[in-house]
């Protein structure tokens, strides 16, 4: 029996503990999951440095392909608000869960087919449905029959137009202006062109939230209030 019990304590004692396998198993695991970015770094010149500078560049480059965009200003058409040579960051997650851009965003669009084979950067003056008319007596842009004050942003000594329109806007587009109208080729100037003068919702790139460059113009770009009091296209307002 004594024979017997010692063989049996014996047999326990050669086997590894649970514990122990365990720790061999997670040991085995953490090395296997080191081993490929230090198999990475010793195969890239420049090793660590090089590995976290790709890293940033891949993200960057999703970054800004899904997410925020730098724009710069080409042109006097948004000032004073937006000066030449400014940068702006492009919000482009602002119309993709289902939100429309709204009167008053400053958004980017790619005009190819429409204004021409680039970006542009205008402000929304009216959306789908829309019925909007320069001017009324006052000399103010009229939107579904609402005189709108565009004297926030408006280019001091500009009026609102010099060319007379009546449009209608088609639904998924929109007609867009530049806050300086006297040096702004927008909708007013494509009337005539295919699509009206009007920019498909799905060109939109996205909203320009901040301007970012120079840190003297740093500042968040609020959509204008002043479209606030303007019905709806159906007269529900909105």
């Amino acid at each position: 029996m004594d024979t017997e019990a010692q063989q049996t304590e014996r047999d326990r004692s050669s086997r590894p503990s649970d514990s122990e396998e365990i720790s061999d198993t997670e040991g085995q695991e953490e090395r296997s999951r080191f081993a490929l970015p230090s198999g990475i770094t010793a195969w890239l010149p420049g090793g660590r440095i090089t590995l976290t500078a790709l890293l940033c560049l891949v993200f960057l480059l999703l970054l800004n392909a899904f997410v925020v965009q730098p724009f710069q200003i080409p042109s006097g058409s948004m000032e004073n608000g937006l000066r030449i040579g400014d940068r702006v960051l492009v919000n482009k997650l602002a119309y993709r869960f289902g939100a429309e851009p709204r009167r008053g965003d400053v958004v980017v669009f790619d005009g190819s087919g429409y204004f021409g084979d680039a970006d542009y950067i205008k402000r929304v003056v009216g959306v789908g449905g829309d019925h909007v008319v320069c001017c009324d007596k006052k000399g103010r842009i009229e939107v579904n029959g609402r005189s709108v004050d565009e004297s926030t942003f408006l280019y001091p000594g500009d009026s609102s137009s010099t060319v007379p329109f009546d449009v209608v806007v088609p639904d998924g587009t929109l007609f867009v202006l530049g806050d300086h109208r006297s040096r702004s080729s927008d909708s007013r100037d494509h009337l005539g062109s295919p699509g009206g003068g009007m920019i498909p919702v799905d060109d939109v790139i996205g909203r320009a939230d901040w301007i970012v460059w120079p840190t003297a113009h740093w500042t968040r770009l609020k959509p204008s209030d002043a479209y606030a009091r303007v019905p709806a296209a159906d007269g529900a307002h909105g």
